[in-house]
């Protein structure tokens, strides 16, 4: 039999009648005649509460007990599942990442997949079983105990077992029925698209769109494992949702194929710093060893000249990171600078703009998408701070209050709003 892998996340799991929903769409696969795998979140707001209570048991947590409170919602909905299928007449069995196994490194609260073995599920398909339901988000570490892959890990696991059972796709069901060219709620015109190469997706997840989790889409494009992204709450067909697949599978793209935004973005510059060798390293190994996640990097020649005690050129370096940990980063930077790694004379901190990005494989074989991103943004008297490039993208630093207005006429400049 055909396998087919479908994902439900925490909105679309969220009750007993969305569990009992969720089950009618995975019976509707096994009268297709698939082997089915499902995996499954925790209930909507079931692992904040459960973070919740860890940390106010235990502010200093051991990480262990941590993977094992909170990787329990996902046990108590594949449990539901597996009830539900059966009551239905579908017969389901659920599974728990150690009784997969889902072997993972030791890294709890961030552990990565080692191996998915295909026995044990795979005998119980054998036995007539027609549906694994398996707790998603978790794992099992070298030494037996119970890991977590980090939010979002449910994404991931099924994009894993998608690569490992060799299924025919992974159906991604969530709030949402596709990928859109921008955020909907940001600008009516915003466009389902009907494909999307692995490429873009990645980008577009890793610059602020939030429908599929970026590791999730590292791990598909690596396996080449087709993702179908599609609403829990909508009646569905074969050409429901939005394909991420292949480039070549799709017959030509768009210059541009979707705008993405990050709202809580943070501007660091470090001025009058000295320009040599190794200096780039001294700034961003500290930021490293502290967990900033430093995202567009801008250094330039500085105003000021060192004075006769301090021969040479000097240079500021502006970099951005996610607003939250904005903390870190001073502190980092401030640690550096008494340790005699580096020396600033002063280090200034926007905490007060957003990143819009332009992602389109169409990029690379099209000449003229900066100019046509920066005059539109001109035209709306759009100030540009930072800039950051790749081949499928751009991205830009502006202030936040001209977020949703940059998003809607970079939207409208490219015609996102138009199939062709």
């Amino acid at each position: 039999m055909p396998i087919l892998v479908m994902k439900f996340g925490g909105t679309s799991v969220a009750d007993l009648d969305r569990i009992a929903n969720a089950a009618e769409k995975v019976k509707r696969e096994v009268e297709r005649g698939y082997d089915v795998i499902v995996i499954v979140s925790a209930m909507s707001g079931k692992t904040n509460e459960l973070v919740r209570w860890v940390n106010e048991t235990s502010p200093f947590y051991d990480a262990r007990e941590y993977d094992a409170v909170v990787s329990s919602g996902e046990n108590v909905t594949a449990g539901l599942m597996a009830l539900r299928l059966q009551e239905m007449g579908v017969s389901a069995r659920s599974w728990q990442g150690w009784q997969v196994p889902i072997n993972t490194t030791s890294a709890h609260g961030a552990a990565r997949f080692e191996s998915i073995p295909r026995e044990n599920i795979d005998a119980k398909f054998a036995e007539g079983f027609k549906v694994a339901v398996v707790a998603g988000f978790q794992g099992l570490s070298p030494e037996g105990r119970i890991t977590t892959l980090g939010r979002g890990g449910s994404d991931t696991t099924a994009v894993a077992f998608a690569a490992a059972f060799e299924a025919e796709r992974c159906d991604i069901y969530t709030d949402v029925d596709g990928i859109y060219t921008t955020d909907p709620r940001i600008t009516s015109k915003a466009r389902k698209l009907d494909r999307i190469s692995f490429e873009e997706m990645l980008e577009l997840a890793s610059l602020g769109a939030k429908v599929l989790q970026t590791r999730s889409v590292e791990l598909a494009m690596r396996y080449k494992v087709r993702l179908r992204v599609l609403s829990s709450f909508d009646e569905t067909d074969e050409t429901s949702g939005t394909i991420v697949c292949d480039e070549e599978e799709i017959m030509e793209s768009k210059v541009v194929s979707g705008v993405a935004h990050s709202r809580d973005e943070a501007k660091i510059t470090l001025f009058t710093i000295e320009d040599r060798p190794g200096i780039a390293a001294a700034i961003f190994g500290p930021l490293a060893d502290a967990g900033v996640n430093v995202d567009m990097i801008v250094q330039n020649i500085s105003e000021k000249d060192y004075d006769d005690d301090h021969p040479g050129a000097v240079t500021d370096m502006t970099f951005s990171c996610p607003v939250d940990q904005v903390a870190r980063a001073k502190k980092a930077m401030e640690e550096a600078k008494a340790g005699g790694k580096i020396n600033y004379e002063e280090l200034i901190i926007d905490t007060d703009v957003s990143k819009v990005s332009v992602v389109g494989i169409g990029m690379r074989s099209h000449a003229g998408v900066a100019a046509k991103m920066f005059q539109a943004l001109s035209a709306d008297n759009i100030n540009i701070k930072v800039i950051a490039t790749s081949e499928i993208k751009i991205s830009v630093l502006i202030d936040r209050r001209y977020m949703e207005l940059a998003v809607q006429t970079l939207h409208d400049a490219f015609g996102l709003d138009r199939a062709s």
